[in-house]
Parts: C-alpha cells; structure tokens; sequence
C-alpha cells in the first residue's frame, strides 16, 4: 500500500548575487531591457512585450522557453538605474511569484547585482517544492553567469 503524500501551499525565496566588471550604466542597460532576455536568460527562446509600455511599471512581457512554457510576468515597481521588481501572473506552478533585480555599483567599473525572489507553491509535496526552490537557484545562477560573461566580454 502507498502512502499518501502531503500536498499543501508552501512558500520559499530564492536570492543569488553576483559580481559583475562592468559599469553600472552598462549593466542596468541590459537588465532594463526586459525583452532582451535571450540573450542571458537560460532556455528563454524569445521575449515579446504585451503593452503599449516597453519599460517602467505597468510593462508586460510574455516569455516562451525552449520547451514551449510561457509565463507573463508584469513589472510593478521600477527605480531607474537601480532595480525594479516583477510579478508572474501564469505559467509557473505557482499561486504568487515576485522578483526583483537590482544593482548596486561597487566601483566605477564593478556592480553587485541580487535577483531574489519570493514563491508560494500551488498545492504539492514539501518534496516537490523544495526540488522546485532548488531548480529555481540553479535557473538564477546560470542566468547570471551568462549576463556577467556577456558584459564582461
């Protein structure tokens, strides 16, 4: 006989950090872009935007992944040169998701970018969502590897 396994609503947050050589400037150039994701963003095949508004709070981007996953995620604050922070409203197994991405120059010619994250899970195992959680770190850290050899190129 199997035992059932618990599924219930949990909550988490993913925040990675990375260190970039390159100028603030350069790196908020690229980071603002929120349709430029292919470029950096792991598996993301192309970014479109939904609103008439390509950048700053109320812009709206679809995201379609290598293996055909959408996900619409809408900007709801943005600090110019500094950060800005999304939500997003389907695609993920997910009842809330909010990120933010941020910068912070460290020098002249140096920024520490954090891209954190808060997640609470649609019903599934404490299993499931930790394995989520974690595939979720991995996602945030090869994306950044990818942004800081892109800029530092």
């Amino acid at each position: 006989m199997r035992k059932s396994v618990k599924k219930s609503y949990n909550s988490g947050s993913v925040k990675k950090t990375i260190t970039i050589k390159a100028s603030k400037e350069k790196v908020w150039r690229k980071i603002s872009n929120i349709v430029g994701l292919p470029s950096w963003l792991v598996d993301v095949k192309k970014t479109v935007i939904l609103s008439k508004k390509k950048k700053g709070v109320g812009a709206v981007r679809l995201i379609t992944f290598a293996d055909g996953n959408k996900i619409e995620e809408h900007v709801v604050a943005w600090k110019d040169k500094e950060s800005f922070t999304y939500v997003a409203t389907e695609g993920l197994p997910l009842r809330a998701y909010v990120a933010t991405i941020s910068i912070k120059a460290k020098s002249s010619k140096s920024v520490e970018l954090t891209w954190q994250s808060y997640l609470n899970s649609k019903k599934m195992s404490q299993g499931q969502f930790l394995q989520f959680l974690a595939f979720m770190g991995s996602f945030y850290e090869a994306s950044l590897e990818n942004l800081k050899a892109l800029l530092e190129k």
